[in-house]
């Protein structure tokens, strides 16, 4: 069994994943004083987030500043689908053709909606 991202992190490291996935995505600035660390151990923590896969940053400007935005790396398998599910169909805008709003598809998975409630 191989070891996944997150084995092996420090406590301050899983507090600053925490961090990050309640948030959605936090400024670099921000992220350390949250974890009140230093901005130097901040970064560090940073990098090994980002290159465990679990983390990535965004060049960004904030409150004048060049900054970084630092958002989760989200596992595909906890994505939830449920919002483009109408009953049993999924929603016809999932797929790579264009939806005619006037189809029979489109129509029922509409209507499924309505049910729904």
């Amino acid at each position: 069994m191989s070891a996944g991202p997150e084995t092996d992190l420090s406590e301050t490291e899983r507090d600053g994943l925490e961090l990050l996935r309640d948030t959605g995505g936090i400024h670099q600035s921000d992220f350390w004083k949250e974890l009140d660390v230093d901005s130097r151990k901040g970064s560090r923590i940073v990098d090994k987030l980002e290159e465990r896969g679990l983390a990535e940053r965004e060049e960004t400007v904030y409150d004048g500043h060049n900054t970084y935005l630092v958002t989760p790396v989200r596992d595909p398998r906890d994505l939830e689908f449920s919002l483009l599910m109408a009953g049993d169909m999924l929603s016809p805008f999932v797929g790579d053709e264009e939806v005619d709003p006037q189809s029979d598809a489109f129509s029922q998975w509409v209507m499924n909606l309505a049910y729904e409630e």
